[in-house]
């Protein structure tokens, strides 16, 4: 009987808030290399090599994250990736629902392996086994989770029991717990029959169809709408936006795992870690003789179980334990590991008196390459810009605003009204107020310069878009 294709599909919506100031809405922690050369979505992707019937990725995605996520897997040389957007947040039962709509339009009833896309998982080995008896138990009808053998009585996790009388490798699904508090943790632990719940799962296509069917209805007619009604944009697939948003908000253990009987579990045992606040990357990190975990330009001195993280700048401690440091060029927290799962909360007053740095770096990523705030003050600002190889702004105007551009390095190609001229190092232009204008790097390495902002307004909505090779509005 010939192997069904097996379909990764990566979840890589999330915001990551427990990983501020690192993780923000705009650049989430799955995006970020905080274990290595590659981001959490980068490894993900990579540690699928090898399995047989693997079928091209399928990622489900932010709007808002939908270059920096073709950007990192074309680094890593995939090409052949799905890339399905989604307009607004639905949680992961509807995100998982598109997705299996979106497989069973390309493929005849594959199997699905959902992945979320911030995970550690450093051994590959266990990994592929525990997928190889999933995909025995799911092609038979299961709906497979994979349980991570507890290593320690973990509070921030959620559990699963499973029978312990069972001789197969897939284990019938007894009960879905919450995170329980300390004393009950430790129970579940000594049992040995309660595992933590990964979040990642196999199963076919139309059977998580029809369970969701069964049990979420309007989340399954939801989806359907939203992929039936979605548009092709370049290498992303637009899902249907009032077709999406009028799904309910349901994470997949709500809305199937908890009620059907069709659950399975495949023990896990692989060095797993959801890198769910700064004290599971301690954890993960590399660790010197004081187990301090550094990354950056980092000098310390009797410190021990320590985290310390720096970006921009020179970052030195003297005598903490058990802290967590994390610099970035706008931000700075400190933090008592043991108050890691904090991070919600400060988080959220950030957003409630609207901090931007709740939300987004000074530095924003764009299709074309990326922006540094790196000054600002009354009727002024000044970014440094860099552009891609063969990319290009958008044609636009600002009613509030002129510029002024001075080329740092490599070659500018410029539409000023209606003159279009190239500036080489150390020439500069002006754009006045209401000008229709563009800057394109026509040269093979990255064009650098340094924008100067002056106006009555200088907000990022003072754009208007006359022409946008990536369809942006």
């Amino acid at each position: 009987m010939p192997i069904s294709p097996l379909i990764p599909v990566i979840l890589c919506g999330g915001s990551g808030t427990r990983l501020w100031p690192l993780s923000r809405e705009t650049y989430p922690k799955q995006f970020l290399r905080l274990l290595g050369q590659e981001s959490l979505l980068q490894q993900t992707v990579l540690r699928l090599k090898g399995i047989a019937s693997l079928g091209p990725a399928l990622l489900v995605c932010n709007e808002s994250s939908r270059f920096v996520a073709a950007e990192q897997l074309r680094e890593i040389g995939i090409d052949d990736a799905r890339i399905l957007l989604e307009p607004m947040r639905r949680n992961t039962a509807p995100a998982i629902a598109v997705a299996a709509l979106h497989a069973l339009s390309e493929h005849e009833d594959p199997l699905l392996l959902v992945l979320p896309s911030d995970h550690v998982i450093k051994n590959h080995d266990a990994l592929c086994t525990a997928i190889h008896f999933a995909r025995e138990a799911a092609s038979q009808g299961d709906l497979v989770t994979f349980g991570i053998h507890p290593e320690s009585p973990e509070t921030g996790y959620g559990y699963i029991r499973a029978s312990s009388s069972e001789t197969r490798s897939a284990l019938p699904v007894l009960e879905f717990v919450e995170k329980p508090n300390r004393a009950t943790a430790e129970q579940y632990v000594a049992s040995g029959n309660y595992y933590w719940n990964s979040g990642m799962f196999l199963f076919r296509a139309s059977c998580y169809l029809e369970e969701l069917a069964r049990y979420q209805p309007e989340i399954v007619a939801a989806s359907r709408n939203a992929v039936a009604h979605a548009k092709k944009d370049f290498d992303f697939i637009r899902l249907d936006t009032a077709s999406y948003a009028a799904s309910p908000d349901v994470a997949i253990d709500y809305a199937v795992m908890e009620r059907t009987d069709r659950a399975s579990m495949v023990p896990l045992a692989a060095d797993w870690s959801d890198i769910g606040s700064w004290a599971s990357v301690w954890e993960a990190a590399d660790k010197d003789a004081d187990n301090n975990a550094m990354q950056g330009d980092v000098l310390l001195q009797d410190c021990e179980d320590c985290l310390i993280h720096g970006t921009t700048r020179l970052v030195t401690a003297v005598g903490l334990r058990n802290t967590v440091v994390i610099e970035t060029a706008d931000a700075l927290l400190i933090m008592d590991t043991e108050r890691a799962q904090d991070t919600k909360q400060l988080v959220a007053k950030l957003l409630k008196t609207r901090r931007s740095e709740a939300t987004q770096h000074r530095e924003i990523f764009r299709p074309w390459g990326s922006y540094d705030s790196i000054g600002n003050g009354d009727r002024f600002q000044v970014k440094r810009i860099t552009v891609k190889q063969g990319a290009k702004l958008s044609l636009q105007m600002h009613h509030h605003r002129a510029e002024h551009w001075v080329v740092v390095s490599g070659t500018a190609k410029i539409t000023n009204g209606d003159k279009e001229y190239l500036l080489t190092e150390n020439q500069s232009t002006y754009i006045p107020v209401g000008v229709v204008h563009s800057l394109e790097n026509p040269g093979k390495v990255p064009l650098e310069l340094i924008e100067i902002q002056s106006g009555g307004y200088l907000g990022e909505d003072d754009i208007v878009r006359l022409q946008d090779r990536y369809g942006r509005t």
